[in-house]
């Protein structure tokens, strides 16, 4: 079942921006975005004085491939980034691996209604991955945290011991192994005294004065 984005985000990639995503089975798109457009004004503001001698315009048309050619996707298990002009880079985090999300806005960007969100995982060394310049990073960032909650609580389900701290699991196993110890030396007791292992067993049988009893 896909799940609803907040009312003020909406995802404005088509399909055939995402021919490069490969989803695993049972996954679905969230959302999908990329840099907001508007951050290509520093590039034409430095680049338009500049196109006289050419290399304004190289200015311009770097940054214009680099913004369209970068992808930011979130689904129901992972947040992807894809960015290149000449190759392609596709980077995908499991919402499981998540350890923090946060979000930054330049004065610019504030003004404009765009940022920078940074995902960092657990082990992981700083920022693992960044939604640079996408709109509203704020309903993005709460987006991915939702979709966290939302795959923890799904892995949890399916095993009640994902969740559980080392110390409790094995103090469990620890238990069940004295318990069968306990077993096993009373078994062995019982053998030892010639009485029947099972102290409730009710088979008859005949006694030494050729009386049956049970």
């Amino acid at each position: 079942m896909a799940t609803e984005t907040p009312a003020t985000l909406e995802s404005d990639a088509t399909a055939g921006d995402l021919e490069w995503l490969s989803l695993e089975d049972g996954e679905e798109i969230v959302w999908a975005g990329g840099p907001d457009r508007r951050t290509l004004l520093p590039a034409f503001l430095i680049g338009i004085p500049l196109a006289i001698v050419l290399i304004g315009i190289l200015i311009i048309v770097g940054e214009y491939l680099r913004i369209t050619n970068t992808s930011y996707v979130v689904t129901t298990r992972a947040v992807y980034r894809k960015s290149g002009v000449l190759s392609r880079d596709v980077k995908r985090i499991e919402h499981e691996k998540v350890q923090d999300i946060s979000y930054t806005q330049s004065a610019l960007g504030n003004h404009f209604g765009y940022g920078t969100v940074e995902v960092s995982t657990a082990g992981g060394a700083g920022v693992e991955m960044a939604f640079s310049s996408v709109p509203e990073p704020r309903d993005v960032q709460h987006l991915i945290g939702e979709q966290r909650k939302r795959s923890r609580s799904s892995a949890g389900s399916r095993g009640d011991d994902v969740d559980r701290p080392a110390d409790d699991v094995l103090e469990e196993i620890v238990t069940e192994l004295r318990e069968i110890r306990t077993l096993l030396e009373e078994s062995e007791t019982q053998q030892r005294s010639g009485s029947p292992a099972d102290p409730d067993d009710s088979t008859t049988r005949t006694s030494s004065s050729g009386h049956r009893s049970r």
